[in-house]
């Protein structure tokens, strides 16, 4: 999970503030404690640990809480400011035409997060290409020419040529009507001269607008050198963290570079394409502090949500025809956001409500759902009233499931459709909802 040992650590202390039966010295001593205790143990540089907390105890013991500000939700404030500000201001890649150059050392995540550039650009309207720079290590192109597919975008490369300079020319040649360009470049297992080199070839070839260093989050504090050495070779504009969803101690990496003049532009939170997040340091730290990021699942949903489908389904539930089809709909766009460990963390204080268990527990059951609809016919999900003993039986066989299973999901459905009808069943209400969504001021 994305930096679990920080966020348990400042969620506690968050708790522990707020459950406080008033806050003291003692109370802000202990919480400093917690939090440098959360810090270290997530990679985070020791003097800045320090600094922030002195800093923290100092603010909570002589400010005075603005008006209508309880003590508590003051103390609380100042933690997510001073964590705000050690992480940078981060700053995301424009939405316009450019060239950018990635750069790395091995094992870093570059060719995977090229792949994820494009898609993200992709996505919002600019026609976007890759070009494959790394002529060296093996069944690279092979690789940059899989995450481009995903992508759904198209690649230049050559694997019988090692002149990497020569095929990023050519490659800026074959696109160079497109609005943005992505050029992947090789890596070594420490930064060699020779790699230097190359990659300051490749840049006067390119001539880049954008260089971006690939940092994987379990590097930690030697994320710094790294970005200091390869801004030196080429001028560093950004910095991805990636792979910070597979690293408790990811906070080396995004603190060592957010000291840095290559600020922090996106973070990798996954495997699959769409598994890029801006990197904002307020929604980040709100979301370390259990406090959601609202903003951040919107972006998420709007990114897999069919528009067409999602107001379609809008209406059939204001007009009261909600079928297992509109809810199995429902459940596809939810899995397309992803993990509902992930979604629970966008929700102010989430996991709060369920244990890593019941959250299991839920996603599974969730996905046994489904696996039991897609065994039924277009007429039984139209009709749930169809759904008697006997074919009850016949779909617990054909999904390998139980009787039990499904009954649960029949369940499940009737309270979905209850709290619909609670919700829509004022006619003034029903009515205004139906016009805004046929005007477009509605948006799903």
């Amino acid at each position: 999970m994305v930096l679990d040992n920080l966020k348990d650590g400042l969620r506690g202390a968050v708790n522990k503030i707020a459950n406080a039966s008033h806050v003291d010295k003692n109370l802000i001593e202990d919480v400093v404690k917690d939090i440098q205790r959360a810090m270290i143990s997530a990679d985070m540089n020791v003097q800045m640990a320090l600094k922030l907390t002195e800093k923290l105890k100092d603010r909570a013991l002589t400010e005075k809480p603005k008006a209508g500000t309880s003590t508590r939700e003051h103390v609380i404030q100042i933690l997510y400011e001073e964590f705000v500000n050690i992480m940078g201001t981060g700053k995301e890649l424009e939405l316009k035409p450019q060239r950018i150059m990635m750069v790395g050392l091995y094992g870093m995540g570059k060719t995977t997060t090229c792949g994820k550039l494009a898609a993200h650009f992709q996505k919002r309207g600019l026609s976007t290409a890759v070009v494959a720079g790394d002529t060296h290590r093996p069944a690279a192109y092979e690789q940059l020419e899989q995450v481009a597919d995903d992508a759904g975008v198209p690649i230049y490369g050559d694997p019988d040529e090692e002149r990497a300079p020569k095929v990023v020319r050519e490659g800026m040649e074959e696109f160079k009507n497109y609005d943005v360009v992505i050029v992947d470049t090789s890596g070594r297992h420490s930064l060699e001269d020779e790699l230097i080199e190359e990659i300051k070839r490749i840049r006067s070839v390119a001539d880049p607008d954008e260089v971006i260093l690939t940092i994987d989050a379990s590097v930690g504090q030697q994320a710094g050198p790294q970005a200091k050495a390869f801004h030196d070779a080429v001028g560093v504009t950004k910095t991805i963290i990636t792979k910070l969803d597979g690293s408790a101690k990811g906070g080396g990496a995004l603190s060592a570079v957010a000291e840095t003049d290559a600020p922090v532009a996106f973070v990798g939170t996954g495997e699959r394409i769409r598994d890029l997040e801006k990197f904002d340091p307020k929604r980040f730290i709100s979301r370390m502090l259990g406090m959601g990021d609202l903003e951040g699942l919107l972006e998420k949903a709007e990114e897999v949500m069919d528009e067409e489908k999602a107001e379609e389904t809008a209406k059939k539930m204001l007009s009261g025809d909600f079928n297992l089809k509109d809810m199995y709909e429902q459940m596809e766009m939810l899995s397309g956001v992803g993990p509902l460990q992930k979604i629970m963390d966008m929700l102010p204080m989430g996991p709060s409500s369920l244990s890593d268990d019941e959250m299991l527990e839920t996603q599974n059951r969730l996905k046994e759902f489904r696996i039991i609809m897609d065994s039924m016919t277009e007429e039984e999900m139209e009709n749930p009233k169809l759904l008697k003993r006997d074919r009850i039986q016949r779909i617990a066989m054909g999904s390998g499931t139980s009787p039990k299973a499904i009954k649960q999901l029949l369940s499940h459905y009737k309270k979905s459709k209850k709290a619909i009808k609670g919700f829509t069943g004022n006619r003034k209400v029903r009515k205004k909802l139906m016009k805004q969504i046929e005007s477009g001021d509605l948006k799903f």
